[in-house]
């Protein structure tokens, strides 16, 4: 190498070198339910095209079945962050658990309900889902939340259903298919998958900013990076660096078409129909974050939804202002305004 490209190289290398000295962590470990969904695209979209790396960070992402047992390995240590739903953070605050959300990757849940179209000859009304089977990815993530309140407002109880955990990939389609479930509460590009098949009739849905207002009543932040706030605290810079990927990653994927994304996402995440995949992720773009901000009336919608089918939290005195965060968002869109 002559003198004047190895100068070159290392000019180009300072910016991460200077970021990698200033980390307190430099290897994090991820957890995430269900990595394939739409619902973590920025997640991916901040690996595929190096962000983490380019901020210092060596990310570990272990992909669990769904967001409740992502929520458990950080909570048990073997997570540092996790990337899963809004809600968990306010759930786990009566438990003395206390994690904050310091980066949006969705404005919307992204989850529909879908009944069989065998089932839905005769349905009407959510209290036609009583003692049905209903696939969620996980008991206890965010699918199994909305199915609940779903199914709350027509005076039903969680009991009142036999919730099966089907994943957020393949295995929730084949479960569906096959007739091991009469309905899913899933993501895309699942649901689209079911739909366009002809396999379900979608009786709520909240993959747009508009239909997350009929099912909930107002704004719900979905998919995130939060983390216990002890961590936080002792690691600001490597939780900077964090943000700053997926800021990047939301602002690439609001300028990305469909082809981009193909070529950015892994092959297995396709379900083997591009053209479903592409279809999902239009319908979907529009709830994804466009720049990590986390809407101020989030919280409070976050805690009367599960108030609702959760005594714990109704009765619970939640701190909402401590499950999240935008200081390190404000300054990911500073350091970075166009991606």
């Amino acid at each position: 190498m002559s003198f004047l490209r190895y100068l070159g190289a290392l000019a180009a290398s300072l910016p991460l070198l200077a970021n990698a000295q200033g980390l307190e962590k430099k290897e994090v470990n991820i957890a995430v339910g269900g990595k394939t969904s739409l619902y973590y695209l920025p997640l991916t979209i901040a690996e595929q095209l190096g962000y983490f790396k380019n901020e210092g960070l060596t990310v570990n992402i272990a992909d669990f079945a769904g967001g409740s047992q992502a929520l458990r390995a950080v909570v048990g240590g073997s997570a540092d962050v996790v990337s899963g739903a809004y809600e968990h953070t306010l759930n786990m605050q009566p438990k003395g658990q206390y994690l904050q959300c310091f980066v949006q990757q969705g404005r919307a849940p992204q989850i529909a309900i879908g009944i069989s179209k065998e089932k839905a000859k005769t349905y009407k009304s959510p209290k036609d889902l009583k003692g049905l089977k209903v696939g969620v990815s996980a008991p206890g993530s965010s699918t199994h939340m909305i199915v609940n309140y779903f199914i709350s407002r027509d005076g039903l109880k969680p009991s009142d259903i036999s919730v099966v955990g089907v994943g957020l990939s393949a295995a929730a389609i084949t479960a569906l298919k096959s007739g091991q479930i009469d309905a899913v509460s899933n993501t895309d590009p699942v649901m689209t998958k079911l739909e366009q098949d002809g396999d379900v009739k979608i009786i709520a849905d909240t993959r747009t900013l508009k239909g997350t207002e009929q099912v909930l009543g107002g704004p719900m932040p979905a998919g995130c990076l939060y983390a216990p706030v002890d961590f936080i605290k002792k690691n600001p810079n490597t939780v900077q660096a964090l943000t700053n990927a997926i800021v990047r990653a939301d602002k690439w994927i609001q300028g990305a078409g469909p082809s981009d994304i193909i070529k950015a996402v892994p092959e297995s995440y396709l379900l083997g129909d591009r053209a479903v995949y592409v279809d999902a992720f239009i319908a979907a773009k529009g709830a994804l974050s466009p720049d990590g901000m986390i809407p101020e009336a989030g919280a409070e919608t976050a805690r009367r939804a599960l108030a609702s089918v959760d005594p714990e939290i109704a009765n619970a005195k939640i701190d909402l202002a401590a499950i999240w965060t935008n200081e390190y968002v404000k300054r990911a869109n500073a350091k970075y305004p166009k991606g």
